[in-house]
């Protein structure tokens, strides 16, 4: 993978890859299609994902879409129709799977992912926002479910809007097919923050700097207990908590910070 806006195995460079002061930007390239997801972007983005998980000089992941109007529409439904898919039935239900993979590469990254949402986050492209850790949305961005207009239900984001938002909250978004504006989004639980559409790119450098500034060991050991434990029973999650917070006070990360406290200076990672 490489670092110059370009994603390997994608000739038209339908999805760009960048990293610059340890984040790398990952960018649906298709505001024709409102940046809707084919195959090709969807494999695109799995070894996006792949190459900043191992990659030491990255710490945070920003997911957004081109251009002002469109963070993502979900599937491109001329490329996701079993006739265009080549394959029939069986190769479009697979196919379909593939998004649930990306949800599990980002909940596995072990590093905080931030949607950068630009505009329309709808149907797949809705559940790809909130797969992330922390959403930044512009004041003209709207969220939906619409597929239940078409006789389809979004099967595929379920998971992702129940870790979300209250189960009735996304029930009624998924019945109704409503769209939700970004203020409603913040009031609702499933956006961190609402900016003018001037101020997107400075808010969220913002945050990515304050996440990049901290111990990637620490940060990877707290996310992934965060996410392990979000369908626990509370008995079990404690005693995995404790157990892993043994864990993160071993690590050297957790001396520097610590000794560094008492010293009053900054730490300096090790990232161990």
């Amino acid at each position: 993978m490489k670092s110059d806006g370009s994603t390997p195995g994608m000739s038209d460079d339908e999805l760009l890859y960048e990293v610059s002061e340890r984040v790398a930007t990952i960018t649906i390239n298709r505001p024709d299609r409102r940046n809707a997801m084919n195959g090709a972007v969807l494999e695109g983005m799995r070894a996006s994902l792949e190459s900043a998980k191992w990659d030491p000089e990255v710490r945070v992941v920003v997911l957004t879409g081109a251009g002002e109007k469109a963070f993502c529409a979900g599937a491109d439904l001329e490329q996701t129709m079993p006739a265009s898919s080549g394959g029939g039935p069986v190769a479009a239900h697979y196919g379909r799977g593939v998004l649930a993979e990306v949800f599990r590469d980002i909940f596995s990254l072990g590093m905080p992912v931030v949607g950068r949402i630009n505009g329309h986050a709808l149907a797949g492209g809705f559940g790809l926002a909130l797969a992330a850790d922390i959403l930044i949305a512009s004041d003209n961005a709207t969220f939906g479910t619409p597929e239940i207009n078409v006789g389809l239900w979004p099967m595929m984001i379920t998971t992702v809007m129940k870790r979300s938002m209250p189960p009735k909250v996304a029930l009624e978004l998924m019945m109704t097919g409503r769209r939700v504006s970004a203020a409603e989004a913040v009031e609702r639980g499933f956006v961190n923050k609402v900016v003018p559409a001037s101020d997107l790119d400075d808010a969220v450098a913002e945050v990515t700097r304050e996440l990049a500034s901290k111990s990637p060991a620490t940060m990877r050991l707290g996310r992934d207990a965060f996410y392990a434990t979000l369908d626990m029973p509370a008995d079990q999650a404690l005693g995995y908590l404790q157990a892993q917070l043994g864990v993160v006070a071993q690590t050297e990360d957790a001396v520097e910070g610590m000794t560094a406290f008492l010293q009053k200076r900054e730490p300096e990672w090790k990232g161990r």
